[in-house]
C-alpha cells in the first residue's frame, strides 16, 4: 500500500499526465529490476572497490526506462544509504555511494567507477 501511495504522489509531483500512468509504473518496476540486478551482480562479484561501479550501473539503467525508473532508483538508493548509515557505516562511504548513485542517474557513463580487473561479465 506504501508503494502505490507512493507512486500517487510521486506521479502528481512529477506531473505524469493519464497517459503517463501507463508508463511510469511499468518504468518504476523495471527500475526496481535493474537495481536489484546490480545489486545482484555486486554481490555475486565479490569485488573490492566495484560497489560505487555497480552503484552507478544500476542508477543508470534504471533511469535510462524514463522517469518511473529514475524514481525508483532515488528511492531505492536513498532508502539503501538510510540504512547503511543507521548500521555504522561512515558518512564518507555515504556520500561516496550517492555521488555514483546520481552519476549514474544523471546519464553518465557508470565505467567512470569501474575498477581494473573486474571481470567484464559486469
Amino acid at each position: 500500500m506504501k508503494l502505490f501511495t507512493g507512486l500517487m504522489f510521486c506521479s502528481l509531483v512529477l506531473g505524469v499526465s493519464s497517459q503517463g500512468w501507463w508508463s511510469f509504473i511499468p518504468e518504476a518496476v523495471g527500475g526496481a529490476w535493474d537495481m536489484w540486478r546490480a545489486y545482484s551482480d555486486m554481490k555475486e562479484a565479490n569485488y573490492i572497490g566495484a560497489d560505487k561501479y555497480f552503484h552507478a550501473r544500476g542508477n543508470y539503467d534504471a533511469a535510462r526506462r524514463g522517469p518511473g525508473g529514475a524514481w525508483a532508483a532515488e528511492v531505492i538508493s536513498n532508502a539503501r544509504e538510510r540504512i547503511q548509515s543507521l548500521t555504522g557505516h561512515g558518512d564518507e562511504d555515504t556520500r561516496a555511494d550517492q555521488e555514483a548513485n546520481k552519476w549514474g542517474r544523471s546519464g553518465k557513463d557508470p565505467n567512470h567507477f569501474r575498477p581494473r580487473g573486474l571481470p567484464d561479465k559486469y
